[in-house]
């Protein structure tokens, strides 16, 4: 195990608008910098990439630094002792590992940026009228979230799955 501290810290994004493209299908253990490269968040997952995808839509405006260690043989334990050990060097539970998990580790509940009157239509609206305010909510929450991307130079595309937004909830594809 590496010391996070030890780890280069790379751009969460590059000068290319991408995220880090060689993780793709790698095992590891991640952590997440905001941009005074402060410890937001450790995770480990059996996509890097993906899951790096995941947090970047979560949580756009603390995801600006990597640390990252792969492993070749996918091990739950070992996975856990290495973040646990990163927390640990760290001296405190990352807010992403802490109060703030779920939205970093959840979909995007667009139903939280509901305006009154939208609230007011789906207490009283049909199930139809119901699915197309919560769409409505999420697509705008998704057009916020691209918007803030692009202004950080992300070029690449990022595809939600349509079925959550009925739910009123945004996570990729």
């Amino acid at each position: 195990m590496t010391p996070l501290t030890d780890l280069e810290a790379i751009p969460y994004i590059d000068t290319d608008g991408q995220l880090p493209a060689q993780y793709q299908g790698k095992v590891g253990v991640y952590a997440i910098f905001d941009s005074d490269k402060v410890l937001q968040y450790i995770g480990y997952s059996r996509d890097v990439y993906l899951s790096l995808q995941q947090h970047l839509v979560r949580q756009p405006q603390k995801c600006y630094w990597l640390k990252i260690q792969t492993i070749d043989r996918p091990s739950r334990s070992v996975l856990e002792n290495i973040r646990q050990e990163w927390i640990e060097e760290n001296g405190s539970v990352p807010p992403g590992n802490g109060a703030d998990e779920t939205i970093w580790t959840q979909p995007i509940d667009a139903k939280l940026s509901l305006t009154p009157e939208e609230q007011k239509s789906l207490a009283d609206g049909d199930e139809l009228a119901q699915i197309k305010i919560l769409k409505t909510a999420a697509r705008r929450v998704e057009a916020e979230i691209s918007s803030q991307l692009q202004t950080r130079g992300l070029q690449m595309q990022l595809r939600f799955n349509p079925k959550l937004k009925e739910q009123g909830l945004l996570d990729l594809k």
